[in-house]
């Protein structure tokens, strides 16, 4: 493992019943790096990061390598933001003796000190009279407010990575933003990484470093956020790509990707993808792509050359 990597994935696969749901993905998680991972659902994407966690489904198999191990050390080295904050949290304890014994979890402190270091990760979220609300129960706060508790159980014990697992779906926008910005402020304070699941492209170009594209269990691209949406090198990028508003000339229809993603036992020959792609030849309906080094990041894709027009191609067919 490369010294300035925090934690390193090899190969990792996910199979049901011997049916593969994640297929060899590879990536590294930089210190104070937000890594997006983006993809269509059922692309593997929250089985990913949270195979990071060691929190894998009951009944799944695992492969390939995670270094190093951190799924004994949960709030310790790493720690998860989930999607549904009201279900994350306990309904029958109020939220600061949730976060007090999160402390004691891992540290051996006093019950009065476990309680102040609760009242104080509410207080950096932002939660107004957070020794109040710390009394309090998940059921007395709004939506955003839940999302910046469990944000605050997450990075109370000063984690090295987050993994937020689409935290934003079920905000507005200005909770939304609310939320980005305390992750941001949390992940600049104590130098953690972030790896942060989404589908929404505004937040990936706003807030990531890096972008890793996922289809049908698999790593389709991954490189640097700005120069993957600026230039996306896989077909299936650029097709997410020119579905988005704000990529399309105005007052034009919006192209979007035919069909939909395989289920994980029902693969196509060949590239996932193929049977989806207007690129796709002969050699995409045989042979399945491996990842390889082009211009700076990782692309799965026989026809990785020829992308960059896909975009223009698609807003023409759209006129």
């Amino acid at each position: 493992m490369e010294p300035d990597v925090l934690l390193s994935v090899r190969d990792l696969r996910i199979a049901f019943d011997g049916v593969e749901a994640v297929r060899g993905v590879s990536f590294d998680v930089r210190p104070r790096e937000v890594l997006a991972v983006v993809g269509e659902s059922g692309a593997g994407k929250s089985l990913t990061a949270r195979a990071l966690l060691g929190m894998v489904p009951a009944g799944a198999t695992t492969g390939g390598t995670i270094r190093p191990d951190l799924s004994d050390r949960r709030g310790r080295r790493i720690a998860l933001v989930p999607q549904d904050a009201l279900s994350a949290l306990s309904p029958v304890h109020p939220v600061g003796d949730q976060l007090a014994a999160a402390v004691r979890s891992v540290a051996r402190v006093s019950r009065k000190e476990a309680r102040a270091r609760a009242v104080a990760a509410l207080e950096r979220v932002g939660i107004p009279d957070a020794a109040r609300k710390a009394r309090a129960y998940p059921h007395e706060y709004s939506g955003g407010m839940r999302q910046r508790a469990v944000i605050a159980m997450a990075t109370v014990n000063e984690p090295d990575i987050v993994v937020a697992d689409e935290p934003t779906t079920a905000l507005d926008e200005e909770h939304r933003d609310q939320v980005l910005r305390v992750l941001g402020e949390r992940r600049e304070a104590v130098g953690a990484a972030l790896v942060l699941v989404t589908h929404d492209m505004d937040v990936v170009r706003e807030h990531a470093d890096r972008m890793l594209v996922m289809y049908a269990g698999r790593l389709t691209e991954l490189g640097p956020a700005d120069e993957v949406l600026a230039r996306p090198r896989a077909p299936y990028t650029a097709g997410l790509l020119a579905s988005l508003p704000e990529h399309a000339p105005r007052r034009r229809r919006l192209p979007a990707l035919p069909g939909t993603p395989p289920a994980p036992g029902a693969l196509p020959p060949g590239c996932a993808f193929a049977p989806r792609c207007s690129l796709a030849a002969d050699a995409c309906h045989a042979t399945e792509p491996e990842p390889q080094q082009v211009a700076g990041r990782l692309v799965a894709c026989h026809r990785w050359a020829d992308t960059p027009d896909l975009l223009q191609e698609a807003y023409r067919a759209s006129s």
